[in-house]
């Protein structure tokens, strides 16, 4: 029998998601958002908090309902589908994007503003980022007391301090939300939307499933139904958290253009606004917000990353993973954080969408019986438009693309996708009705096939 898991429980498994969930990098796309919308803001996070949070649910419940693993939800399409789509996730969320954006980031807010010469900050950034991710593989080493450290200290102190920067910031505005900027003069709502993507929250709810489901499961809850239930729970809690500091996140951007101008990353805006509102003490302030949810974002990831890498290749252990990826992602953390953002984002504009679809796929399961053809199709579909908009987002034959395929409807906008991957489904249901194919039904936690 299942023991039972006390509401104090669950928050704590919710604040440990929420702490995992709200990264240093999570928390500058939306100030950055604010300082560029101007007073079409509430429009563009509209959409941002659709990608950027209200899917992240929707990620954990379907990553559930496929299997309890990426590998098994992405495997409806086809089992070399989800070996390259979980590689190139597992390797994003971990050395090539997530860890070298996050330490970036906290340098850029916790240290950087205290440097006084500009010579040698090439230097600190080597010195710190060395440090940090020192930190980082120290404490992945061993992820068993996730809950206590990150559920019940870490977060309570980072959610205090950033509570008192928010609330300074209603009470005594910084400046008066401004015109909005280039980019976001019109199709706001989808803007918004495709930036959602780069808090990569839907992305990293398929990674941080593994270890979320590991804690679960050492409190003596062993059914599938019941680690579901307590799986949606803590995730209400975590979206719950994230929708609120999202939208305070965007309004002090938008609210600071007066007091600090224009910048050209999140992290600026942040760290700037922290000493606009609290003078010199706010950079301290803020200095370790950002430190302390940098180092829980690195842990998660470094350790999820880690530990996948150990399934499917076991000839290294946890811990060689772990120096493996760290130095990896040590490399790439010094070309600075806006050289990190530019080399990311074509391959996020692949994933999200791809992801997307495997989510909506999953809920609508049941509707079209779950043939193959259709994952199958549909995923074509979206994937072939995300890697057009992919490729050019990387500059790479941008005006042959704009100009062949502009008559797909959105495609304008980024979200394309959305078009192809109906089509897709519609090729794939005739397909799948055509060819008679065994349909897959997911009843509960278990997946029953019927012929």
């Amino acid at each position: 029998m299942d023991k039972k898991v006390s509401f104090s429980q669950v928050l704590s498994i919710g604040l440990m998601l929420f702490a995992m969930f709200l990264g240093a990098g999570n928390v500058i796309f939306a100030p950055m958002l604010g300082q560029q919308a101007g007073t079409s803001t509430w429009l563009a996070m509209g959409g941002f908090l659709i990608t950027g949070v209200g899917l992240v649910l929707l990620a954990i419940i379907a990553l559930t309902r496929g299997g309890g693993t990426v590998e098994k939800l992405a495997g409806r399409v086809h089992p070399r589908f989800a070996a390259f789509f979980s590689i190139l996730l597992f390797l994003t969320l971990g050395p090539i994007y997530v860890i070298p954006r996050t330490t970036s980031v906290v340098y850029e807010i916790s240290l950087k503003p205290l440097i006084q010469s500009e010579a040698n900050e090439w230097l600190y950034l080597i010195v710190f980022s060395v440090l940090f991710i020192l930190l980082t593989v120290f404490l992945s080493w061993d992820t068993k007391k996730f809950v206590d450290n990150l559920g019940k200290i870490i977060t309570p102190i980072f959610s205090i301090l950033l509570g008192v920067l928010i609330i300074k910031s209603f009470i005594t505005p910084m400046g008066k939300i401004g015109d909005p900027q280039e980019g976001y003069l019109n199709g706001v709502f989808l803007k918004g939307f495709t930036q959602g993507y780069y808090t990569m929250d839907i992305l990293a709810a398929f990674i941080f499933g593994g270890i979320f489901i590991k804690t679960i499961s050492s409190l003596g809850i062993k059914s599938e139904k019941e680690v579901s239930k307590i799986f949606i729970k803590a995730g209400i809690i975590t979206i719950i958290g994230l929708i609120a500091l999202q939208v305070s996140m965007a309004w002090i951007g938008a609210s600071s253009v007066d007091a600090i101008g224009l910048k050209e990353n999140g992290g600026e805006v942040l760290a700037e606004s922290a000493i606009a509102l609290f003078g010199k003490f706010g950079v301290y302030i803020i200095g370790t917000v950002i430190f302390l949810t940098g180092i829980t974002t690195n842990v998660a990831c470094l350790a999820a990353v880690s530990e996948y890498f150990e399934r499917i290749m076991p000839s290294l252990t946890y811990k060689k993973w772990l120096i493996v990826f760290s130095i990896l992602g040590l490399s790439i953390t010094n070309f600075g954080l806006n050289a990190i953002l530019t080399l990311a984002s074509p391959i996020l504009l692949l994933l999200y969408p791809l992801a997307i679809a495997l989510i909506a796929l999953i809920f609508a399961n049941n509707l079209f019986k779950g043939y193959q053809s259709v994952y199958v199709s549909t995923v074509v579909g979206v994937g072939l438009v995300a890697l057009l908009d992919s490729l050019k987002e990387a500059h790479i034959l941008t005006h042959a693309i704009n100009s062949t395929f502009g008559f797909i409807p959105l495609f304008e906008h980024g979200v394309g996708w959305i078009s192809t991957g109906l089509m897709g489904f519609l090729i794939g249901l005739i397909v799948a009705k055509t060819k008679k194919e065994s349909s897959v039904i997911i009843s509960g936690q278990v997946n029953d096939k019927v012929s």
